[in-house]
């Protein structure tokens, strides 16, 4: 099973919009991304994503263009401050590849929750577009497979 974790698009101030939609900066990186994951033929099962708005509508874009097997749709315990390790369980019987769209700290720290246990060791430097590929071998092992930004897409 393979998790794509990707960190919400630049979104506005919240002074500038209280709904904290992306930028037009946050859209032409999520647009570049979803033309990078699709030249290196990803496919997903499933889309998920905090039900904040600049976290829907950058699962929203990415989904418009990769091939799911199922709908985009909010999920429980991918907000800012969730705790990793409660998520992760909830995918341990899921073999579907899967993305998320969420925020800063939760993807650095489930990222490093399933690398090395700990949600605490800062593995890569996520921005606003940035995605983390990790992949679930048959033992439950997480493996970092390809971290990339907005500057590399």
């Amino acid at each position: 099973m393979r998790l794509y974790v990707v960190q919400h698009g630049d979104a506005l101030t919240k002074d500038v919009d209280p709904e904290r939609r992306l930028s037009d900066q946050g859209r032409a990186d999520i647009t570049r991304l979803a033309a990078w994951l699709v030249t290196n033929d990803v496919t997903v099962s499933r889309i998920c994503h905090s039900g904040k708005t600049r976290a829907r509508q950058t699962a929203e874009l990415l989904g418009s263009v990769l091939e799911t097997g199922g709908e985009i749709s909010p999920a429980d315990g991918l907000g800012p401050n969730d705790p990793p390790e409660v998520f992760l369980k909830r995918l341990q019987n899921v073999d579907e590849d899967t993305l998320i769209a969420s925020h800063l700290p939760f993807v650095a720290r489930v990222l490093s929750q399933a690398i090395t246990g700990s949600p605490d060791q800062q593995l890569v430097e996520f921005g606003p577009g940035s995605i983390a590929v990790v992949e679930r071998d048959r033992s439950g092992a997480w493996q970092l497979i390809c971290f990339a930004c907005p500057g590399f897409f």
